[in-house]
């Protein structure tokens, strides 16, 4: 149960004591990845202020996204979800299964992160902070690597939209979105890849027409942001397009060279009071091609019955067709390691 802030800006940030047995994402000797139990320690005063300050800041930024486009007037509030011991247990029951097929992509893509961490190296320089014995043998003094510039280096940050609209309770959906999210989460954690994950819902009362939920982002990475993902849940309607706008615009502003946005969702676009058909679908066309000039990339993971109409809104080369849903979660990993390096 998400609890809102007396202020009606968030969810609180009062987190059980309770132990729990942790995987974290570390890497071996070899680049494999290693897990081990821990405990997440309860949140003491000071970061709950600092959870509430955050969710102030969410709700600033994300105002201030909208307010140059048609979506300008819809009252927004961003919540910053709560967990307990119900979603910890949630969350290993569906862990069961996943978890080896995502170490098994991560171990075949932490080679391609070891070499960008090479090239992040201008070799053969006159000096620098790395020296290469092999550059010895050409007698030229270029015996070392210098560091290049952060902007130099290849790099990937994704975004995952989570649609939370009413239809997705139905057909196992919402369990099939919550292990598919667990499953990028978990693999980007073990690749070390920035990740901001937003469900999204609209109409939840006169005062709040859309709803964002901001269960992981990279501007605060919480060891307990695994058990927040367990709190998408299927709730109202869908305002896609301000949606995409808020989260493609950090993504824009974010420093890696390669910016991925998934949306994952069961239906086309519908919010009041006239959110819907041909208006929303341009609404989301121009939020696409906007953010398209800015160097997102967009991908739309379809879950449900509208299948047709979001691969006409985003193309069909932005379209992935989920019929079989115990797929999904192996598929997002697999399409995000595709572009690592890239």
């Amino acid at each position: 149960m998400l609890k809102k802030s007396a202020e009606s800006e968030g969810s609180s940030t009062d987190y059980s004591d309770e132990s729990t047995h942790m995987e974290s994402t570390d890497s071996g000797e070899d680049g494999s990845p290693r897990y081990h139990t821990s405990n997440p320690e309860p949140m003491s005063e000071e970061e709950r202020q600092r959870e509430r300050d955050f969710r102030k800041k969410l709700n600033r930024t994300s105002r201030e996204l909208v307010s140059d486009s048609i979506h300008q007037g819809v009252k927004l509030i961003v919540h910053r979800p709560d967990y307990d011991s119900n979603n910890q247990e949630e969350y290993f029951r569906l862990c069961q299964g996943l978890m080896p097929v995502v170490r098994e992509i991560a171990r075949k893509t932490l080679p391609l992160l070891e070499h960008e961490d090479v090239a992040e190296f201008a070799r053969n320089q006159y000096y620098g902070s790395k020296f290469q014995a092999d550059g010895v043998a050409y007698r030229d003094f270029r015996y070392f690597a210098k560091k290049r510039p952060p902007t130099e280096s290849p790099a990937l940050v994704v975004g995952l939209r989570v649609d939370e609209s009413a239809s997705m309770a139905a057909f196992g959906r919402l369990d099939a979105a919550k292990r598919a999210v667990i499953a990028v989460y978990e693999f980007c954690q073990i690749c070390n890849i920035p990740i901001l994950i937003y469900g999204d819902t609209a109409d939840a009362s006169r005062l709040e027409q859309m709803s964002v939920f901001a269960y992981a982002d990279y501007d605060k990475p919480d060891i307990r942001d695994r058990f927040r993902l367990m709190g998408i849940r299927a709730r109202s309607n869908n305002r896609d397009g301000m949606a995409l706008r808020i989260m493609a615009e950090r993504l824009a502003a974010s420093p890696q060279q390669t910016k991925l946005l998934i949306s994952l969702s069961d239906g086309q676009p519908k919010a009041m009071d006239d959110y819907t058909g041909p208006y929303a679908i341009q609404d989301m066309r121009q939020t696409i091609a906007q953010y398209e000039r800015k160097e997102v990339r967009f991908l739309a993971a379809a879950i449900g019955q509208d299948k047709d109409v979001i691969s006409q809104i985003y193309g069909s080369e932005r379209f992935l067709d989920i019929t079989n849903l115990n797929e999904l979660p192996a598929k997002l990993v697999q399409i995000i390691s595709r572009y690592v390096g890239s």
